[in-house]
């Protein structure tokens, strides 16, 4: 369903230490908005929905609700730490167009 590359998950691993809580987990979600129609986000989570898919990837718990995912189907997560940039990259292959942020899409 969703793929983290070894970096995504390097640096999801480090914000989860880093929040010193028992946490159930990483939400990623698709909700309306952003500059293209639909916008992505990710949320520290400390319970999963009744609902939710887990996804064990690597060390990384990922909790998806059943709205967003057939929106998050195939979709990579990437994480780049460059001089012009700092944050994840969603690479969607339901995403029929996308806006210059990286965080938002028309599917």
């Amino acid at each position: 369903m969703v793929t983290l590359t070894p970096s995504a998950q390097q640096a999801i691993s480090r914000f989860i230490e880093q929040a010193g809580t028992p946490l159930a987990g990483l939400r990623i979600s698709v909700s309306d908005g952003g500059c293209s129609g639909h916008k992505y986000a990710m949320q520290l989570e400390t319970q999963a929905g009744e609902q939710d898919l887990t996804l064990q990837v690597g060390e990384v718990t990922l909790l998806v609700d059943p709205e967003s995912q057939p929106l998050l189907e195939g979709c990579t997560v990437d994480f780049v730490e460059s001089l012009e940039e700092s944050g994840f990259k969603f690479s969607n292959p339901n995403a029929k167009a996308a806006c210059n942020c990286g965080k938002s899409f028309a599917a």
